[in-house]
């Protein structure tokens, strides 16, 4: 443990420091049974650590802001898998890395080893802002109004660790889009921008509400256009409103979408002016100084040897599917396709000593799960290409009906239904042999989820599907399913369309479902037809019609009760959880987590930060009020349920004095500028609160012995 602190204070970072020895202490606590389980799964998750189907193991989510790394940060993360994990590198749709089968124990090592170049695993998972994404090209799309990076980087350190973000309802994504295009998608986001420029002005378009999962919904417009200064503070006021009345007892519910579409655009507006005075800031001056967000040419680009290629038809394919004009005239860009999202230390060593030579030190994860080089000089793409293709990432086709994107579905993920990883090899291994063409259009994309939750995005594919299972009726037997989605996917500049569900089929008749939707669009088109226009022309019925044969399970076979990549028979059922905790007093365990709430405004209050140690103070007082409502058999869905309920239950009742409601003590907040003065009175009142709490629960323990 003592090299362990010393590579610590290697790192100069007090506060990771004590984030990371915090991970340490909260898993021992866990282990000897003195943390409640779910305060352990919340705190782990925000920090990175995910359980897996597999017991005893984990998977940990790499934040990669907007998906840029440097061939630095590549060649830790390569470290950190081979040391921790089996060599295996995941990107994910929200341009993060995964790495799969850690031990619990080693998470705060491999934190501590990431760290060393810059590399964070805080909120990458759990009830979160997470990781901010963002376009792909940002820098070098020639359409774009600006390069969006360093914003989307101002937003990723704004977020990080603050308080008011750290045990929302649910998850909060923000993307940020640099041209009409809208590739980083913000009509599924809770916060989407675009970027825009108004007489000269910087700014966004902002959409708001939007997200996938079981039950899709289309963000809202809710400005055309705002200046980047009022970005922020108007992302922060839209958090803290989810923290306060997002849903929190059903998960489904537990998203910023539901309260848009209860309350409507105006009625956000209005509740953001009602908290508007408590805001960290009432503009943020977001720089474009942030030498980490951008890139160029490679200070010392190598001479690229001669290299003669071998299947001239292959290269010829691959430059044109797979490279791309920059907005600087002179370089191309190289697209890489990952199938699943799936590479290896090997292989990713050798693509980080490639851009060493041959492109600006800037490797981006796409949307789709690929990767993107920068500044290549045109004379050395057969160099490239030659590298490339010897760690079999010269695929052709990025971004193409060729490049399925996928979740990780039954390989690792405790709510996986069926093989979405494997299911999607399959598919593509079959369309390069029965839809080549496919390979050129960058309309048609198929995206793959495991389970209804969207993690593959199949809500907004044209072509998606999702794990489920069927039941043959003779023998009752449960097989793999595809539930079927067509029509969806992004329009334009905050507009996108959700999929249509059409029918379930046995995963193993995808192919042929795929073969009959491409072959129908294919042989009946109009000329010059989309695909989703021919959708809206047939209908959905015209597609299920289509479909049908392939749902009689009259003559079954043995292999459709095998899911993808399997040799045993499909057993529909979800992974094994996450490790057991034994039973502790859960009102006890709240209210140390308040003594702890306490500490910390106490802290940030000494550090001259004001609005955390406010934010504390605040949490602390929720956090009680609901500790204490646990121990009346009071159940809350919402905090400001709990600001209510516990006047009707504490306050009224007379069992807890405070000279006024509750409701008037802890919305406070909302009343005063974040300064130094209310800070301190605000912890003030925060003490004297627990300090009744704690009281209120000696009474009721002992009234219960009694």
């Amino acid at each position: 443990m003592q090299s362990f602190r010393s590579e610590l204070e290697d790192l100069n970072n007090p506060v990771v420091e004590k984030d990371i020895l915090e991970l340490g202490q909260k898993i021992a606590q866990f282990k000897e049974g003195k943390l409640d389980e779910e305060k352990f799964r919340s705190l782990r998750l925000a920090r990175g650590v995910y359980g897996q189907r597999q017991p005893g193991v984990q998977m940990i989510r790499i934040k990669i802001p907007y998906g840029k790394m440097t061939t630095k940060q590549l060649r830790r993360l390569c470290i950190v898998s081979d040391e921790y994990s089996k060599g295996r590198l995941h990107t994910t749709t929200r341009q993060c890395i995964q790495i799969h089968y850690v031990s619990l124990d080693r998470t705060p090592e491999l934190w501590a080893e990431l760290e060393k170049d810059q590399i964070t695993l805080r909120e990458a998972c759990g009830n979160a802002v997470r990781n901010v994404t963002a376009s792909i090209d940002a820098g070098i799309n020639p359409d774009e109004a600006f390069d969006v990076s360093p914003y989307a980087h101002n937003i990723f350190e704004f977020f990080l660790r603050q308080p008011f973000g750290q045990e929302l309802g649910r998850k909060f994504k923000i993307s940020v889009s640099g041209a009409e295009n809208d590739n980083a998608f913000s009509f599924m986001h809770d916060v989407g921008l675009i970027a825009k420029v108004k007489d000269g002005v910087k700014g966004f378009k902002v959409m708001v509400g939007g997200g996938l999962g079981a039950q899709p919904r289309m963000a809202e417009l809710a400005y055309e256009f705002i200046p980047v200064n009022e970005v922020i503070p108007f992302i922060e006021a839209c958090v803290r409103l989810f923290d306060r009345y997002g849903e929190r007892a059903n998960r489904a519910k537990a998203r910023l979408k539901y309260l848009v579409a209860d309350w409507g655009i105006e009625g956000l507006k209005e509740r953001i002016d009602e908290i508007r005075l408590s805001l960290t800031n009432q503009t943020y001056e977001m720089t474009e100084d942030v030498p980490r967000a951008y890139s160029g040419p490679n200070t010392n680009y190598q001479t690229a040897p001669e290299t003669v290629i071998e299947d001239q038809a292959a290269y010829d394919l691959w430059y044109q599917t797979n490279v791309k004009d920059q907005k600087q005239e002179g370089y191309k860009s190289v697209y890489i396709r990952l199938t699943s999202g799936d590479f290896y230390t090997n292989e990713a060593r050798i693509l980080a000593d490639l851009v060493d030579g041959y492109a600006g030190d800037d490797i981006r994860i796409s949307i789709n799960q690929g990767l993107q080089l920068r500044y290549v000089q045109p004379e050395s793409l057969p160099y490239v290409y030659s590298v490339l293709k010897s760690i079999n990432m010269v695929k052709p086709g990025f971004n193409s009906t060729m490049d399925v994107t996928a979740c990780p579905g039954t390989t690792t993920c405790n709510l996986g239904i069926s093989d979405s990883t494997h299911a999607a090899v399959e598919m593509e291994k079959f369309m390069e042999v029965k839809h080549p063409d496919m390979v050129f259009n960058e309309e048609i994309k198929i995206k793959i989820s495991g389970c209804m939750n969207s993690c593959g995005q199949h809500s907004l594919a044209q072509i998606g599907f999702h794990g489920s299972t069927l039941k043959q009726k003779e023998t009752k037997k449960i097989m793999p399913a595809l539930q079927v989605l067509l029509g969806g996917g992004a329009v334009s500049d905050g507009e996108g369309r959700v999929s249509d569900k059409v029918i379930k089929i046995p995963s193993k008749r995808a192919l042929q479902g795929l073969d009959i939707i491409l072959n129908e669009y294919k042989n009946n088109r109009k000329e010059g037809e989309g695909f989703n226009e021919y959708y809206d022309r047939t209908g959905k019925i015209h597609f299920y019609d289509l479909l049908k044969p392939l749902t009689d399970l009259s003559e079954i076979k043995d292999e459709d009760f095998v899911d993808w990549g399997s040799s045993d028979a499909f057993i529909k059922a979800i992974g094994t959880g996450e490790c057991a905790g034994v039973i502790v007093d859960l009102v006890a365990t709240l209210l140390m987590d308040v003594e702890e709430k306490i500490g910390l405004a106490q802290e940030a209050l000494e550090q001259d930060l004001y609005p955390d140690s406010i934010h504390h103070s605040y949490a602390s007082m929720v956090n009680g009020a609901k500790a204490l409502l646990t121990g009346y058999g009071v159940k809350n869905n919402q905090l400001n349920k709990v600001v209510s309920n516990f006047d009707e239950t504490a306050v009224n009742s007379g069992d807890i004095e405070l000279g006024g409601s509750f409701a008037d003590l802890v919305y406070q907040i909302d009343k005063h500028a974040p300064n130094k003065a209310f800070a301190e009175k605000f912890l003030g009142d925060a003490k004297t609160f627990y300090n009744q709490l704690v009281a209120l629960r000696q009474r009721q323990l002992a009234d219960t012995k009694a």
